[in-house]
């Protein structure tokens, strides 16, 4: 496998009544290039969880699932008991997802269950963390403390652009 581009960028998508949405073409650039289709098509494959610790999703090309599996494999064994025994919610804490295809436009179908748990209804915000991207319900996102103020003013301006008033 070719090595893995970053995730850099940010977007805004409106989400129909189906749960579908576009992935920012940003975003979906590296995607497509991190897991391009064996027949040279456009759209591909991305994997859709719940993020671990805050109320939004993650999505990512299937490659990172054995980076995301490296790193979880090396938190249990540093929080390994002093009978051997380890953490078993740090990878439940992580488990949640599922492998979704997407079109050349980047449309694909959040399932209900992520889309639910983030709350996200008409509208997502698209957010590139370097290995992955981040999927917010914008109200969530600007209730939620301690994320960095270039992460909420980037979704004030996207909502300011679409003229969505939170």
């Amino acid at each position: 496998m070719v090595d893995r581009v970053g995730y850099q960028g940010d977007g805004f998508g409106l989400v129909d009544d189906k749960g579908r949405v576009a992935i920012p073409s940003s975003l979906r650039s590296s995607l497509a290039q991190n897991a391009p289709r064996p027949d040279g098509k456009d759209g591909g494959t991305v994997i859709i969880g719940v993020h671990q610790k805050n109320k939004c999703l993650v999505a990512y090309d299937p490659g990172f699932l054995k980076v995301l599996t490296s790193r979880l494999d090396a938190r249990e064994a540093a929080n390994t008991s002093d009978d051997g025994e380890f953490n078993y919610n740090i990878k439940r804490g992580a488990a949640q997802g599922e492998a979704l295809p997407f079109d050349g436009s980047g449309r694909f179908i959040m399932p209900g269950f992520p889309r639910f748990h983030a709350n996200i209804a008409e509208h997502a915000f698209f957010y590139g963390v370097i290995d992955y991207f981040e999927i917010w319900d914008p109200k969530t996102l600007l209730a939620t403390e301690g994320l960095p103020e270039v992460m909420t003013s980037c979704c004030r301006y996207h909502c300011m652009q679409k003229g969505i008033v939170l």
